[in-house]
């Protein structure tokens, strides 16, 4: 097992709608620094961004950011704060974990890294928490129960999970981010978790994100629609 962790940071935007009526000289100014603070920080640390206009209503861009320390995570967002696009924007969702080890999984995880599936071309994300019986239950029974949740997750081989821990370090006890190629196939895997004996201990696993796998330029190009057209996000 290994000790080998990441902080995970999942930064959702909301442009105000002001920012496009500006000239498009300099709403291009401005998406050509956002977009050189997350390449500049993706050039030695993972770094993946998603396209959120037309599937949440309230954020339209996500900065998905993993690095061994805080401190690289913390100066990204110095230098995003920096670019003109957040003068017009707003943090609508923050979401800070830590990958570690699971403790029910039977095969061997990789928790310093992400997933095989990481540019799948959607992210599929949500903040959870448990009820509080669920600590009280003994680690075997914990056991017993995600061992059957997990044979069900098992039967959809398209979705990659990619769990990471918050307890300690922001309001939410986990952050669950799926990995597909095909967003019905998600449905239909949540559909059948929602029969097994786990699911009566999810306290809430609210707001659900379906983002847009893109390019930093991509991304920001669909916020005002600028060098994208007609042209799918991928």
């Amino acid at each position: 097992m290994s000790d080998e962790r990441n902080y995970v940071k999942y930064t959702f935007l909301r442009v105000d709608p002001a920012w496009r009526r500006r000239k498009a000289a300099e709403r291009a100014a401005d998406k050509r620094e956002f977009a050189a603070a997350c390449r500049d920080f993706g050039e030695d640390h993972f770094l993946r961004t998603y396209s959120l206009v037309g599937t949440r209503g309230d954020c339209d861009l996500m900065v998905r950011a993993i690095a061994g320390r805080l401190e690289p995570i913390h100066e990204l967002h110095v230098l995003l704060n920096q670019s003109g696009l957040m003068r017009y924007a707003e943090v609508a969702h923050s979401y800070l974990a830590m990958t570690k080890e699971s403790p029910y999984s039977d095969e061997p995880d990789r928790p310093a890294e992400p997933r095989p599936g990481a540019d799948s071309r959607y992210l599929i994300v949500y903040p959870m928490w448990k009820k509080r019986e669920w600590y009280g239950l003994p680690p075997e029974e914990r056991g017993r129960i995600m061992r059957d949740h997990i044979a069900v997750a098992r039967r959809f081989p398209g979705i990659e999970t990619n769990t990471a821990y918050s307890f300690g370090l922001d309001d939410q006890e986990f952050v669950v981010a799926f990995d597909a190629d095909d967003p019905s196939h998600f449905l239909d895997l949540v559909q059948e978790l929602r029969a097994t004996e786990s699911s009566a201990y999810t306290e809430s696993e609210t707001p659900i994100f379906t983002c847009i796998s893109a390019s930093p330029e991509r991304a920001l190009d669909a916020l005002d629609g600028e060098a994208v057209g007609a042209t799918a996000l991928s």
